[in-house]
């Protein structure tokens, strides 16, 4: 009789290990790469100015006390998490409803799609025009520059760019990497440009996404990994044979314990 449990365990063992078994062939990134050099031919384009981004805008010249007025307003706080946890605090200027910012002295000025290098340009002109200072410098900064990593990552977050410029695969990385139940081959990448969401299925065992612009990533890119089907079926069996198992066992113990 005891040996018929411990067969009776072992069969349920082999079951569970066949069960779990994952082909390691989705598992990893561009398995079909070769040793090559890749010419950067993406041109990473600056993404427009939306309403309820938040700016940062400093503006100096050789008269520093002329300068002071212009920068004494950038009082809109916003707090930061960074995927390292840590909490920052930064002063902004906010895109209205209207798609316009506040400038001292300046007054209302349109941002709404426009890029910083756009924005820039408009402000030092009126600066010049107005003959309020003499050659103005403008520094514009996205305080509010966020991408969203969830679904099957070891760490989902929300990531803070403060350098405004992050790949999906650096991304990926701070989120603690893909686990070996998310989809490489079919990443969801969820884009809002102008009030339009856009939509785009990106698979990681290509070698050819390296070339893909939206390696590039975008204020408020949300990524998505999916659960595979290694996943699915793993939930579904514990779900199934767990309670077979456990009933197995019990009758084991009570054949035992009556021998």
């Amino acid at each position: 009789m005891i040996k018929i449990v411990t067969k009776t365990i072992l069969l349920f063992g082999l079951i569970f290990t066949f069960s779990s078994c994952v082909n390691t062939k989705y598992a990893t990134y561009f398995n079909d790469a070769t040793d090559t050099t890749i010419l950067n031919s993406i041109v990473n384009k600056e993404p427009l100015i939306q309403r309820k981004d938040i700016l940062s805008i400093s503006i100096s010249s050789l008269n520093t006390e002329a300068s002071f007025v212009f920068n004494t307003t950038n009082t809109f706080v916003i707090s930061n998490t960074s995927a390292s946890g840590s909490n920052t605090q930064s002063s902004g200027y906010l895109v209205d409803e209207n798609g316009f910012i506040q400038l001292p002295i300046l007054g209302n000025i349109k941002a709404e799609n426009f890029t910083k290098a756009q924005l820039k340009e408009n402000i030092t002109n009126l600066i010049i025009e107005k003959k309020l200072l003499v050659d103005p410098i403008v520094n514009i900064r996205h305080l509010n520059f966020e991408v969203s990593v969830i679904g099957e990552v070891n760490r989902p977050t929300v990531i803070t760019v403060p350098n405004e410029k992050i790949t999906l695969l650096k991304a990926l990385g701070l989120a603690g990497d893909i686990t070996i139940y998310g989809k490489k081959d079919n990443v969801l990448l969820i884009r809002e440009k102008e009030g339009v969401k856009e939509i785009r299925h990106l698979n990681l065992n290509d070698k050819n996404f390296l070339y893909s612009p939206y390696n590039n990533l975008q204020p408020n890119d949300i990524i998505y990994v999916e659960p595979n089907k290694n996943k699915l079926a793993s939930v579904s069996r514990g779900t199934q044979l767990v309670p077979v198992f456990l009933s197995a066992l019990s009758l084991g113990i009570i054949l035992v314990t009556r021998l």
